[in-house]
């Protein structure tokens, strides 16, 4: 069986091989079966696939645009679809022979060998203006995603923006779709930045930024508000000390549940916080609120960095505390707040550490009270029994003189 040839770049290795292609190891190319329908590889054969020709068009025939290299006008009854659509796969493929450095931003992401991507671009109202599918094909994704995600600390997910080195590529059978090549963590690494630190300057010009930073510590604590996901790993760490305070009657602990990542994850927060603290007695607020989640990818974590989240707990008159990620990550909660731990694991810690201090601190109030008490009372019977002893005394001598009075 005769075979037909292909050149294709080491890049495209994997789009040429999920379209059916093979390998041939002997002469170190990749090629197709003989009776294959070579219309999706267009791209790759050695040279253009000619058209067939055809009769001068009639006042009939279907009017397509020309230009030099294009398909020659079709009969009156047209062309096929495939040939058309080879056309534009050629004439993208031409136009865009090297990629092209794209800012865009994740929709979807779904890693399945490859990695497949639904992209899109925003306008400022958050209307998306442009929408496109993307795939990093599993070759390219080992060699650049390590190194985008040891830079960032970001995984390739839903809402993270990103600046990639894209070729467009048109298939008659798939479609449009990009093909990134690379990646450029300084852009990411930029924008999350952009979005926290425009944030932070509009809470500083409210003049609301250190609010809850600079309120009082708890005394003590005798009840909490946990705000967490529902099914979190770190809630998990957080319960196994909690409720051995509970148990002891020591504190007791409020749990509210919200996400923490995702689209509007930051609004759904503040509702739970602001439904929770409707619950609890007219002025008896709870003595903090503690708002945690395990740790995560940075871009699962920038999705706290929300405006109407820091502005809720900058507005708190009670201390709010933060176990958000690890200790690498900071979010604007972690700013704003009254008191940052690395962990939720550590957020118990300083709840039960801040008990434990009151408590030694009650211990040593009732031990020197007892022991104030105690050289009083020492010092009342020293001075009882000092008096009795001169009380008898003088009773002495008076029944003394007495007595020798009498005899007189």
């Amino acid at each position: 069986m005769s075979r037909q040839y292909l050149n294709v770049p080491f890049a495209q290795k994997d789009a040429a091989k999920s379209l059916g292609a093979r390998f041939d190891g002997a002469v170190n190319r990749w090629y197709v079966d003989e009776g294959r329908d070579l219309a999706v590889f267009t791209q790759w054969l050695p040279t253009p696939v000619e058209a067939p020709s055809s009769p001068s068009p009639s006042s009939t025939d279907l009017a397509l645009p020309l230009s030099e290299g294009t398909l020659a006008l079709p009969h009156a009854k047209g062309i096929p679809l495939s040939r058309l659509l080879n056309g534009v796969a050629s004439a993208v493929a031409q136009a865009f022979s090297k990629g092209v450095w794209t800012l865009v931003e994740v929709v979807e992401a779904r890693v399945r060998g490859h990695v497949y991507l639904e992209l899109s671009e925003r306008d400022g109202s958050g209307q998306p203006v442009a929408k496109a599918r993307a795939m990093i094909w599993s070759a390219t994704a080992a060699r650049i995603l390590p190194e985008f995600e040891k830079a960032t600390g970001a995984v390739i997910g839903a809402g993270i923006k990103l600046l990639v080195l894209a070729r467009p590529v048109f298939h008659a059978q798939y479609g449009f779709s990009l093909e990134i090549e690379a990646i450029d963590p300084e852009y990411t690494l930029g924008d999350l930045e952009a979005r926290k630190r425009e944030i932070r300057e509009r809470l500083q010009r409210e003049g609301v930024f250190e609010h809850n930073r600079r309120l009082e510590p708890p005394w003590d604590y005798r009840c909490v508000l946990v705000v967490a996901p529902e099914d979190a790993a770190g809630l998990g760490d957080f319960r196994k000390e909690s409720e051995r305070l509970e148990r002891f009657g020591v504190c007791r602990f409020v749990y509210a549940h919200s996400r923490f990542q995702g689209e509007g994850a930051a609004r759904e927060i503040v509702s739970a916080m602001v439904r929770a603290l409707k619950t609890f007695p007219k002025g008896a607020p709870p003595d903090a609120i503690a708002l945690i989640r395990g740790g995560g990818a940075v871009n699962d974590l920038a999705w706290l960095n929300d405006y109407d989240l820091a502005r809720f707990i900058c507005d708190q008159d009670i201390p709010v505390l933060t176990g958000i990620g690890h200790e690498r990550d900071s979010t604007l909660p972690d700013e704003v707040a009254h008191q940052r731990f690395d962990t939720p694991s550590k957020v118990i810690a300083g709840i039960e550490h801040q008990i434990l201090q009151r408590t030694r601190e009650a211990r040593m109030a009732v031990e020197a009270v007892f022991t104030a008490a105690g050289r009083l009372t020492q010092r009342v019977r020293a001075e009882a029994d000092r008096s009795e002893a001169q009380v008898r005394a003088d009773a002495e001598a008076h029944l003394a003189r007495a007595r020798h009075d009498s005899t007189q």
